[in-house]
């Protein structure tokens, strides 16, 4: 799905919604009861983004899935793991540089975002209509998703904190799948949650940060098994 702030999603001022994965959190939350989906049938899969609020929301209400999917994401404050230009919107002084960079480099972000870091045999080309979608989506609204990127950056640390403190009261059944070659978040992050989880890590040869557009089948396959 669509988060608020990206997409052709509402794109409220900052005044209204913080963009933090804490609100994004909330946001999941209500979908999933407007929805009406039964939690014991629901299976989530979240990345990038998407996966710290999905965490968040579970150790609120364990019961929220049956299970939860994530990888590719950064659960605990560990720049160390991460792509330079996301340490620099983890941190004062570059923030605000580096947000600039990334919203005057809209067409190089939609070119190679999705392949960089990954060997030129292992490229992949991304649905033209999902492209389209992104790009006409820029400058929806009153900010950019580059402008919603960083102000989820600008919590993350609380909220990987806050993650990292309540980790012993997650309850509900994790499942962590990782692209080995991630450029942007490196996988021993993913081997350090899975391993503090007590729970499968599985690490997906040749595959980047974005499994699911690389290869989509190889992940539902992975999803699918836990209907089973």
């Amino acid at each position: 799905m669509d988060w608020p702030g990206y997409g052709f999603s509402s794109r409220p001022t900052v005044d209204r919604f913080p963009y933090s994965p804490a609100d994004y959190a909330q946001v999941l939350d209500r979908y999933i009861q407007k929805t009406g989906i039964e939690p014991s049938r629901l299976v989530i899969y979240a990345t990038d983004i998407g996966a710290l609020p999905a965490l968040l929301l579970a150790v609120k209400t364990p019961t929220i899935a049956r299970k939860i999917i994530v990888g590719d994401f950064a659960p605990f404050n560990r720049p160390q793991f991460m792509y330079a230009g996301l340490q620099g919107l983890k941190t004062g002084p570059a923030m605000e540089q580096v947000r600039a960079n990334m919203n005057g480099g809209r067409d190089q972000i939609l070119e190679s975002a999705f392949t960089m870091g990954l060997p030129k045999e292992a490229h992949f080309e991304v649905a033209a209509d999902f492209k389209d979608d992104m790009l006409r989506g820029w400058s929806h609204g009153p900010m950019t998703p580059v402008d919603a990127f960083s102000q989820y950056y600008s919590h993350f640390t609380r909220d990987q904190d806050y993650f990292e403190s309540k980790l012993a009261d997650l309850t509900t059944p994790v499942k962590v799948i990782w692209g080995e070659d991630d450029f942007f978040i490196n996988k021993e992050m993913g081997v350090e949650l899975a391993k503090r989880l007590g729970t499968q890590l599985k690490l997906l040869r040749g595959i980047g940060h974005y499994p699911h557009l690389q290869n989509p089948k190889l992940v539902a396959g992975e999803i699918r098994t836990e209907f089973e």
